[in-house]
């Protein structure tokens, strides 16, 4: 009988996860090194990735911090490089890193910031899958994962051109899942709700606002970083096997 606790050993994996430095993007990377992974952790100070990365190393886990803006193509072909000169090759990916420099009504979101967010959001995705995409097909092997969000699913009053990027993010990764399935990469997406983290501060340190959001969801609360890296490993792994294109919520319930 097959041990469903080793298909969540990722020893021997290489894992690279963007917008890593903190955040979900900082427990996600932590979850896959602890699971036996090599983790690139990447953002774009590398003062902040190494920093990240030394502490995994100080619990015994392999990592490497490797600085890159996301918006940037050629640091997203430096990404892919080091990290295959280092590793080896490129098992798994997280597309985490994100911007959202607009906040009110879309009709009054200027040309520049729409620019920005799909660039980020959606473009930097699809290109350092595409990049990422030969190694893991060398390996037979692969899962990608793209961090949407429940505005993804409906659109969030006050970001809707944000909302509108991870609505097309979720399309590319049931398109890439289609599309890879019968190379052995599968890929995911996982939708957050409303996660206390320094992206979102303005809403969970706000009293009133807190209360409001908390009326909205479920479970009554916000939720961690840790309570999405959970979700992270298990699509990273063998225990995931036979999921690829699914939209995975961690939400406590406010999209139901």
């Amino acid at each position: 009988m097959n041990s469903i606790k080793e298909k969540f050993n990722l020893t021997g994996r290489v894992a690279i996860v963007t917008g890593a430095s903190k955040g979900i993007g900082e427990a996600m990377a932590r979850g896959l090194a602890e699971h036996g992974a090599s983790v690139v952790v990447s953002s774009r100070r590398q003062e902040a990735v190494d920093a990240v990365a030394a502490s995994f190393k100080e619990q015994g886990w392999e990592a490497t911090g490797i600085a890159c803006h996301v918006g940037d193509l050629d640091q997203l072909q430096n990404l892919v490089d080091k990290t295959i000169e280092i590793y080896g090759g490129i098992d798994i990916l997280i597309n985490n890193a994100a911007t959202n420099p607009a906040f009110g009504l879309s009709n009054n979101t200027e040309e520049a910031a729409f620019d920005k967010i799909m660039d980020v959001n959606v473009k930097a995705p699809f290109e350092l899958s595409k990049r990422a995409y030969p190694s893991m097909l060398a390996r037979g092997n692969g899962s990608v994962i793209n961090i949407s969000s429940v505005g993804g699913i409906s659109p969030e009053t006050g970001i809707g051109i944000y909302s509108v990027s991870k609505a097309a993010l979720i399309n590319l990764t049931k398109m890439q899942a289609k599309e890879w399935a019968t190379d052995g990469i599968r890929v995911n997406a996982i939708a957050p709700g409303f996660i206390k983290t320094k992206f979102s501060a303005a809403l969970w340190t706000n009293d009133d606002i807190l209360s409001q959001l908390n009326g909205m969801i479920p479970q009554g609360r916000i939720g961690d970083s840790d309570e999405i890296a959970g979700l992270a490993v298990f699509l990273a792994s063998d225990a995931a096997s036979y999921c690829t294109g699914g939209v995975y919520m961690a939400d406590g319930g406010m999209t139901i």
